[in-house]
């Protein structure tokens, strides 16, 4: 199983950014999709949540409005297109795959994380 992220680096206060995060290995259309981030000296924490199988979106407060996550079945691809970035925004982000509830064989994959960095 692989996850790739791709699409961070240094972006401007007030700008945008879209993340990629290419699955191979694992069943992509039936997966629970989320992005996770982890700032330096902080525990990695949720972002986002795409869900296939409910058809369901759900976001942290803090990204709310301002991140959009998205998923191609397709291409085993999910996306996270960020915009009015924030310094406090900058992390390392992740992305998670992990078994629909009630399903087996139960897993839970992460990427090897990319970084975002906002500053001007």
């Amino acid at each position: 199983v692989q996850l790739v992220e791709s699409g961070g680096g240094l972006v401007q206060p007030g700008g945008s950014l879209t993340l990629s995060c290419a699955a191979s290995g694992v069943t992509f259309s039936t997966s629970v999709m989320r992005w996770h981030r982890q700032a330096p000296g902080k525990e990695r924490e949720w972002v986002a949540l795409s869900n296939s199988v409910t058809g369901s979106t759900t976001y942290a407060d803090f990204v709310r409005g301002r991140f959009t996550i998205s998923r191609d079945n397709a291409k085993n691809t999910v996306y996270l297109q960020m915009s009015s970035l924030k310094s406090e925004d900058t992390a390392v982000y992740y992305c998670n795959a992990k078994s629909p509830a009630g399903r087996v064989p139960t897993y839970d994959y992460w990427g090897q994380g990319t970084q975002v960095t906002v500053s001007s």
